[in-house]
């Protein structure tokens, strides 16, 4: 078994790039295993570019790897962001965790960018494909209903040889997307037992493409805050989810000591999840707190 504890963000909660970079340098001397940033073009609250903050993190860190949970292909050209994935392997000697998904529908970039989101799949299936051919192949050509390549390639390659390709989502379609291309599932917003659900369906579905994804190649996130569930920060974040994805929020947060995060790492474990994204509740000095009180009280742990 492999369980690691990886750290992430979804907007941007520091007033300065300082106080970020105090936040990543504590990750990095204090074990994190990996840093994750959530990708979102348009937004009203700042969020952090993913794959600006994917190379700004390879030039600022030695150890830790990094991911984007989850980077929605069907707002991005492939080849570009192949590319890019590409560039930030080599440059950080490979330590970049690249995740994709098909983009939520009810995020604001589809109106903004006047983008059908009914074309959201087959371009997220098109660009996996793209990706993984131009990582491994000297010449690709490809004929598709919105990508067509003739003899496009990209060098240098990334410095992994098997680039990971984790894919997100917890839909009939993800499932069966991470079986056909995936070497893992990043889960996002599911509770624990939507976790364990999508775990056994990707294990089923994996065999019958006739593939193989590792067992510790299943992760899951969850947000976390060392306190009282009655706090204010807490219960605007945890109504904040539940209107955004109508699931219960009590079962998605963990709330309380480090036991209870602990605990709730174990639950995971048990269904098949060994790799996780926390996410720490609040914003400023209160993500500062909250990820020493983790690096101390529970990674030891894990």
């Amino acid at each position: 078994m492999s369980v690691a504890i990886g750290l992430g963000l979804m907007d941007f909660p520091f007033k300065s790039g300082s106080d970020y970079w105090r936040w990543v340098d504590l990750c990095e001397a204090g074990g994190v295993d990996s840093l994750w940033q959530t990708d979102r073009l348009v937004s009203k609250q700042p969020i952090l570019e993913c794959m600006a903050t994917m190379g700004a993190l390879a030039g600022r860190t030695r150890r830790l790897r990094f991911g984007m949970n989850v980077v929605s292909l069907a707002l991005r050209d492939p080849v570009l962001l192949a590319k890019q994935c590409a560039t930030i392997d080599v440059l950080s000697e490979g330590r970049l965790l690249p995740a994709f998904g098909i983009g939520s529908p009810l995020g604001p970039e589809w109106e903004a960018l006047d983008i059908d989101t009914k074309t959201r799949g087959k371009r997220t299936d098109e660009s996996l494909e793209i990706i993984a051919r131009l990582w491994r192949e000297d010449s690709v050509d490809f004929a598709g209903k919105h990508y067509r390549l003739k003899g496009a390639s990209i060098a240098p390659r990334p410095v992994q040889p098997d680039l990971p390709m984790w894919i997100g989502g917890s839909s009939d379609a993800a499932i069966r997307r991470t079986a056909k291309y995936g070497t893992g599932w990043q889960g996002g917003g599911e509770t624990l037992k939507d976790a364990g659900r999508v775990v056994a369906a990707i294990k089923k579905a994996v065999v019958e493409a006739g593939r193989t994804i590792d067992e510790d190649h299943y992760g899951a996130a969850f947000p976390f805050y060392f306190g009282s569930a009655s706090d204010n920060l807490v219960t605007g974040a945890m109504a904040a989810y539940a209107k955004r994805t109508g699931r219960d929020a009590s079962s998605y947060f963990a709330i309380g000591d480090a036991q209870v995060i602990r605990d709730r790492v174990a639950q995971y474990v048990a269904v098949g999840i060994e790799k996780f994204i926390l996410r720490p509740v609040g914003s400023g000095d209160e993500v500062i707190a909250q990820t020493k009180r983790l690096i101390e009280d529970v990674l030891p742990h894990i």
